[in-house]
Protein backbone atom coordinates (compact mmCIF):
# COMPACT_ATOMS: atom_id res chain seq x y z
CA UNK A 1 0.00 0.00 0.00
CA UNK A 2 1.63 3.40 -1.00
CA UNK A 3 1.64 6.81 0.80
CA UNK A 4 -0.85 8.31 -1.92
CA UNK A 5 -3.45 5.09 -0.65
CA UNK A 6 -3.11 5.97 2.91
CA UNK A 7 -3.31 9.72 2.04
CA UNK A 8 -6.75 9.02 0.54
CA UNK A 9 -8.03 6.26 3.33
CA UNK A 10 -6.91 8.89 5.86
CA UNK A 11 -9.17 11.74 4.08
CA UNK A 12 -11.55 9.18 3.42
CA UNK A 13 -12.09 8.19 7.19
CA UNK A 14 -12.35 11.78 8.23
CA UNK A 15 -15.01 12.88 5.90
CA UNK A 16 -16.71 9.96 7.16
CA UNK A 17 -16.49 10.85 10.68
CA UNK A 18 -17.32 14.31 10.06
CA UNK A 19 -21.04 13.51 7.97
CA UNK A 20 -21.28 10.79 11.09
CA UNK A 21 -21.46 13.05 13.92
CA UNK A 22 -23.08 15.98 11.83
CA UNK A 23 -25.51 13.35 9.88
CA UNK A 24 -27.87 12.66 12.78
CA UNK A 25 -27.89 15.93 14.23
CA UNK A 26 -31.27 16.90 13.12
CA UNK A 27 -33.32 13.38 13.72
CA UNK A 28 -35.71 12.71 16.72
CA UNK A 29 -34.67 9.75 19.48
CA UNK A 30 -36.69 7.13 17.44
CA UNK A 31 -35.20 7.63 14.42
CA UNK A 32 -31.18 7.69 16.10
CA UNK A 33 -32.83 4.89 17.93
CA UNK A 34 -34.28 2.44 14.92
CA UNK A 35 -31.26 4.23 12.85
CA UNK A 36 -28.90 2.57 15.39
CA UNK A 37 -30.74 -0.97 14.98
CA UNK A 38 -30.72 -0.91 10.94
CA UNK A 39 -26.94 -0.43 11.49
CA UNK A 40 -25.84 -2.86 13.88
CA UNK A 41 -28.22 -5.98 12.40
CA UNK A 42 -26.91 -4.60 8.73
CA UNK A 43 -23.35 -5.71 10.16
CA UNK A 44 -24.24 -8.92 12.36
CA UNK A 45 -26.14 -9.97 9.21
CA UNK A 46 -23.73 -9.58 6.84
CA UNK A 47 -21.39 -11.52 9.28
CA UNK A 48 -23.28 -14.54 10.38
CA UNK A 49 -24.20 -15.10 6.43
CA UNK A 50 -20.45 -14.65 4.88
CA UNK A 51 -21.44 -11.55 3.37
CA UNK A 52 -24.59 -12.00 0.91
CA UNK A 53 -26.99 -9.53 0.84
CA UNK A 54 -29.86 -11.45 1.75
CA UNK A 55 -28.16 -12.11 5.24
CA UNK A 56 -27.39 -8.69 5.49
CA UNK A 57 -30.69 -6.99 4.53
CA UNK A 58 -32.49 -9.54 7.16
CA UNK A 59 -30.08 -8.43 9.75
CA UNK A 60 -31.13 -4.38 8.74
CA UNK A 61 -34.82 -4.93 8.98
CA UNK A 62 -34.49 -7.17 12.26
CA UNK A 63 -32.07 -4.40 13.78
CA UNK A 64 -34.92 -1.67 12.76
CA UNK A 65 -37.15 -3.76 14.47
CA UNK A 66 -35.16 -4.03 17.54
CA UNK A 67 -34.48 -0.47 17.42
CA UNK A 68 -38.08 0.20 17.60
CA UNK A 69 -39.06 -2.16 20.47
CA UNK A 70 -36.21 -0.21 22.71
CA UNK A 71 -37.13 3.52 21.71
CA UNK A 72 -40.72 2.13 22.89
CA UNK A 73 -39.47 0.51 25.81
CA UNK A 74 -37.48 3.80 26.55
CA UNK A 75 -40.36 6.12 26.10
CA UNK A 76 -42.61 4.24 28.49
CA UNK A 77 -39.55 5.67 31.21
CA UNK A 78 -39.97 9.53 31.10
CA UNK A 79 -42.48 12.09 31.21
CA UNK A 80 -41.94 16.18 30.68
CA UNK A 81 -42.15 18.43 33.94
CA UNK A 82 -44.07 21.05 34.26
CA UNK A 83 -41.11 23.31 32.59
CA UNK A 84 -41.03 20.84 29.54
CA UNK A 85 -37.98 19.31 30.41
CA UNK A 86 -37.39 15.35 30.11
CA UNK A 87 -37.42 13.37 33.55
CA UNK A 88 -36.68 10.07 33.28
CA UNK A 89 -38.32 7.80 35.60
CA UNK A 90 -36.34 5.26 37.75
Amino acid sequence: MGIQAVKHLGLAAVLAAGLGSQGCANMSDTDRRIGTGVGIGAVTGALISGGRPAGTVAGAVIGAGAGWLYDREKKKRYYYDRHGRRVYER
